[in-house]
């Protein structure tokens, strides 16, 4: 029989929770079974390849104090607050079976009177007289001797917010790749009100143990244990990095335009791994020099809002006399960079 190995996680930060999850992929036993529950608070997750710029709305997520995480797994950008119970399972992979941990979460759910199902792709519904509704997406991974899913489910999640930052400000942005298809949600209060996240992690806890036939250990990690696992430590500090949630970011362009006290504005950018590969700027403004110097200024630079106002805090001295238009010029190109 496998060795059975449970994580709760105390800690709602995002970045650590993510940190463990490949800590567990890359370090663990791969002839355990085990089973990680954690959850975030306010944050949006994103998958490996996708944009930021293009899949959130920044600027919100920052007034309403969301954090941005990134996978390094696949799929879409989801939205994680305390409504949510996030699991993560690691098998050998010659044992692993996809059946067995949905059985796992459907067993713990028929404890609060729910009965899933599991659709063709990665998604677990409930059926409701409209059409079935989704409570759980969920990815894969594996290495050639063990095999990693985890996934989300949907206990009272606000899917209002869901929409809030998820779906980016009418930019005319343009990125390379597909954009994300929303599917319809439901959590699973719906069906068992006042269902709480303790509850769902002691019934996935049992339902796991009788799976299994056995008696799982039990460990609980916090940022505490960043100071006692250098591995955990490493995988915390690159997946919190700015580097890895923004600067890892195929190439997009961004095209922005307004009517200013200078001019009317139409500024293109090419973005490459969050740096500023090249950019136009087409202007009826007077001030050809000022077009060409902010060009100059802001080509190479992090696409940042930081990034913006150094490139401008360099052109102040050479426009004294047009200040009051740079530092609205300036303001209005960091609100749509947003971050």
């Amino acid at each position: 029989m496998s060795k059975l190995k449970i994580f709760l996680s105390e800690s709602l930060n995002p970045h650590l929770n993510l940190a463990t999850e490949e800590w567990i992929f890359h370090n663990l036993d791969p002839s355990s079974q085990v089973l990680f529950l954690w959850r975030n608070d306010n944050t949006v997750v994103i998958g490996r390849n996708q944009n930021p710029w293009s899949e959130c709305n920044l600027a919100k997520m920052k007034e309403d104090q969301v954090t941005l995480a990134r996978r390094t797994t696949g799929g879409g950008a989801v939205f994680h607050d305390m409504g949510n119970t996030n699991f993560t399972f690691l098998s050998p992979k010659e044992s692993y079976r996809r059946e067995n941990n949905i059985q796992i979460i459907f067993d713990a759910l028929k404890t609060f009177g729910i009965k899933g199902e599991a659709s063709g792709r990665n998604d677990l519904l409930i059926p409701f007289a409209d059409g079935p509704r989704k409570f759980s997406g969920s990815a894969y991974r594996e290495k050639k001797d063990r095999a990693f899913h985890h996934g989300t489910l949907l206990l009272h999640a606000d899917l209002m917010r869901l929409g809030n930052y998820l779906t980016p400000n009418p930019k005319k942005l343009q990125a390379k790749g597909k954009e994300s298809v929303r599917a319809r949600v439901a959590n699973l209060n719906e069906i068992s009100a006042n269902l709480k996240h303790e509850e769902i992690v002691e019934a996935m806890i049992k339902s796991f143990e009788n799976f299994y036939g056995g008696k799982a250990e039990t460990e609980f990690l916090s940022m505490k244990s960043l100071h006692e696992n250098q591995e955990l430590k490493g995988q915390y500090e690159t997946l919190s990095s700015w580097n890895w949630l923004y600067g890892n970011t195929l190439e997009f362009n961004q095209k922005m335009d307004e009517y200013l006290s200078l001019g009317f504005f139409d500024i293109h950018f090419k973005v490459d791994e969050a740096v500023i590969t090249d950019l136009q700027i087409f202007s009826d403004c007077l001030y050809p020099h000022l077009i060409e110097a902010m060009t100059l200024a802001l080509k190479g630079k992090p696409y940042t809002v930081d990034s913006i106002q150094q490139s401008f805090a360099g052109l102040y001295p050479q426009f004294v006399d047009l200040t009051s238009g740079l530092k609205e010029l300036e303001a209005w190109i960091s609100s749509q960079v947003e971050i």
